[in-house]
């Protein structure tokens, strides 16, 4: 990857690794000793740390089963050991708002549940609903265009309160909902078997500053949608994997979106 794209050139790395908890991949064993698995993560992470420009973002999504809820500190502990977290992203899978909770002015009829997650039977623990999206720069000091990833004011009348509320947006804060999309065929919908939404790396280019981003690199990129966001943006992007069926499924899926983003001949 230091060869491919050089020292300090990328701006902005959005990547979910392997979580070492027995997923069936193409060609990576998923269940490695813990110590081994870490240790290749901290490779990984060092390497990132050097091809990463000094104000740029390295967005690190990690998941864990609900019986190991450190596994995604201990790998953002190591993936991150030579740099510094700036935020902790809450990605919300599925989520269930009470009716009353919502308030009036959200127009429930209902309590409301939407969203995907596995279903877990057990007695002990509670269904998976949400992962981390942890953010690291070289300082902690990288300034972010949190207006771009921003919501609205549910209350007009609080836009007049806070100062730079002129936009009639706010940060979104450190929690965002993004459900998968219904698919009707796995294969040919999501013929991988541990992705993410195009929406979710989309928001991390837009939340560090799209005019800012030159390259954009996700090091396991398996289907490709850190590339698909990037191209859906026009901003140049490299992926890499080991397993070369996802390397074409990623290439096709980038090249669509670079098409549909082109102006008509």
């Amino acid at each position: 990857m230091r060869r491919v794209v050089g020292a300090g050139r990328v701006d902005v790395i959005v990547t979910s690794p392997p979580y070492n908890i027995g997923v069936t991949y193409g060609r990576y064993n998923d269940r490695r000793p813990r110590e081994e698995y870490l240790g290749w993560i901290a490779q990984v992470g060092d390497q990132l740390a050097e091809v990463l420009a000094p104000r740029g973002s390295f967005f690190l999504n990690v998941g864990g089963p609900p019986r190991d809820p450190w596994l995604p500190w201990d790998v953002a502990r190591v993936a991150g050991r030579r740099l510094v977290l700036q935020n902790v992203i809450h990605w919300v899978k599925s989520i269930a708002i009470d009716r009353d909770a919502a308030g009036r002015s959200a127009g429930l009829t209902r309590d409301l549940a939407v969203g995907h997650y596995k279903p877990l039977g057990s007695d002990r623990f509670l269904h998976g609903a949400h992962e981390y999206i942890f953010h690291f720069t070289h300082d902690g000091a990288v300034p972010l265009d949190r207006l771009a990833v921003g919501v609205g004011y549910q209350d007009a009348s609080n836009v007049a309160r806070w100062r730079g509320a002129g936009q009639g947006r706010r940060c979104r804060g450190n929690t965002w909902f993004l459900p998968y999309r219904t698919i009707r065929w796995a294969a040919r919908d999501r013929p991988h078997p541990a992705s993410f939404p195009v929406e979710l790396p989309e928001r991390c280019l837009l939340l560090h500053g799209r005019e800012r981003v030159r390259l954009v690199v996700d090091p396991f990129v398996g289907i490709g949608s850190t590339g698909v966001a990037a191209a859906r943006l026009g901003l140049p992007f490299i992926g890499f994997d080991v397993d070369e069926e996802y390397l074409r499924v990623a290439g096709e899926a980038i090249g669509a979106a670079a098409d549909a983003r082109a102006p008509p001949a």
